[in-house]
């Protein structure tokens, strides 16, 4: 998996590299320190995924990530930042951001938030999922009774979902394998009538459920 980190902190570059080369699946292939030479690296390399800062210089990470999206759409984009109010997480989000990693969690979580934005899913920090759910807009009118074609096992992994607990997170929590749980949130989300599993936490959030 090829990584492009576009990050303004030297520092935080060195660490994010040094961090991420111990993981031979990941070659970290280019590096930026502002957001218009983030985009310019990234129509160069063209990764599979980008480590995204918000607060970058000149062309911050949002405007950075939404260009990046509109020239190469299969390019998976990982915010990693220490910004965490409501109105720039969903900018991000609908910039067409992956994933939101917020800066200081372990190189484990980033490791999660990658892995989930490389199999098309949606990873939110824990820290910032409840406030990001709770915003976003409700889906189409759920049919009547969709909930209660949840199964008792899938309505406890839709409460972790709300959580912002990822696959593997769900798996170690209910001792379940990591297919089971692909194969209960796929589940839960064609009963729901939703796209992805962060419409299916909206849902749930509406509805009561948590």
């Amino acid at each position: 998996m090829r990584l492009l980190i576009i990050e303004d902190d030297p520092m935080m570059q060195l660490g994010l590299e040094q961090s991420l080369a111990a993981y031979p699946q990941l070659l970290v292939v280019g590096q930026a320190e502002d957001g218009y030479l983030g985009v310019a690296a990234a129509l160069r390399l063209k990764p599979d995924l980008v480590v995204m800062d918000i607060g970058l210089p000149r062309l911050d990470g949002i405007a950075a990530t939404q260009q990046i999206k509109q020239a190469l759409p299969g390019v998976r984009v990982v915010m990693l930042t220490s910004h965490t109010t409501e109105t720039e997480i969903i900018a991000a989000l609908s910039s067409g951001a992956d994933a939101y990693c917020i800066k200081g969690a372990s190189v484990d979580r980033l490791l999660l938030a990658i892995e989930a934005a490389m199999e098309g899913a949606t990873y939110l920090d824990p820290q910032i999922a409840k406030k990001v759910v709770e915003h976003l807009r409700l889906p189409a009118a759920m049919p009547a009774g969709s909930f209660g074609q949840l199964s008792a096992r899938e309505l406890e992994v839709l409460r972790l979902m709300v959580d912002g607990l990822s696959n593997p997170e769900i798996g170690a929590r209910l001792f379940l394998s990591p297919n089971t749980v692909k194969t209960h949130v796929r589940g839960i989300m064609n009963k729901l009538a939703v796209d992805d599993r962060v419409q299916a936490a909206v849902v749930a959030l509406r509805a009561g459920l948590v």
